[in-house]
């Protein structure tokens, strides 16, 4: 089984257990930043907020997959105007949230090329 594939299946194992409950549980526990008064409890709420985060990543890359499978020609998984449009759209509100535009802009290219690579990955595998 090639890396893919097994990505492909251990994802849709995790999709099956469902995500919502961890959630769940985790909101009940964790402070919100304001009323953190320990480092112990920020860290909680850093973990509990990357949790949350990676599920996040597994939804969009997600739809990479369902654009992998959509897409009918390897040469459209690249689109150099909406990966442009993908990066604006994040500056944009970065800057309305007040987070370093800079930043989420560079963090938004390496995601948007990561997303690209594995849809195109993806793209392969579903044609063998």
């Amino acid at each position: 089984m090639t890396k893919v594939a097994a990505r492909v299946k251990s994802r849709r194992a995790l999709d099956r257990r469902g995500r919502r409950g961890y959630r769940k549980a985790m909101s009940d526990t964790v402070k919100a930043p304001e009323d953190c008064a320990t480092m112990a409890e920020v860290r909680a709420g850093v973990d509990a907020l990357d949790r949350e985060l990676i599920e996040l990543f597994a939804r969009r890359f997600s739809y990479m997959r369902a654009a992998a499978r959509i897409k009918p020609d390897r040469s459209m998984v690249r689109d150099e105007a909406r990966k442009a449009q993908v990066i604006a759209q994040a500056k944009a509100a970065a800057f309305e949230l007040g987070v370093p535009v800079g930043l989420i802009g560079d963090f938004w290219d390496r995601l948007v090329e990561a997303s690209i690579a594995y849809e195109g990955e993806h793209w392969e595998l579903l044609r063998r």
